[in-house]
């Protein structure tokens, strides 16, 4: 059995009219972690590696999780895919997903019919 490793994410609105995906991947480097849209879904991937400065026999206890990651996201139809932005800082990935300008809700006036 294939096991699974998830980055831990939140995902949560804006007010500045956008989704806002924060995932923890602490002590990546930046060119490890992958990040791509394609029809409709945003698919995280990267590897966390251990320290090479620590040699496998030299650990007396391992809790921390190591390897490949993936983990995909299917996107509502209101993201602009196009605009799709991410930020690395901390050991948190920060990925912006504008909101569509014509997916705004809008108000439609109701006539007094007479």
């Amino acid at each position: 059995m294939t096991i699974v490793r998830w980055p831990l994410v939140d995902i949560f609105e804006s007010g500045d009219r956008e989704l806002v995906l924060k995932a923890e991947l602490p002590e990546m480097a930046r060119e490890d972690i992958g990040i791509t849209v394609e029809n409709g879904t945003l698919t995280l991937k990267g590897e966390r590696k251990p320290s090479p400065d620590v040699k496998d026999e030299q650990f007396h206890h391992i809790e921390r999780r190591y390897g490949a990651f993936s983990r995909s996201f299917s996107l509502p139809r209101t993201v602009d895919t196009a605009r799709v932005s991410a930020e690395y800082k901390d050991g948190v990935l920060t990925v912006r997903l504008p909101l569509r300008e014509d997916a705004r809700p809008r108000q439609i006036k109701v006539e007094v019919a007479a």
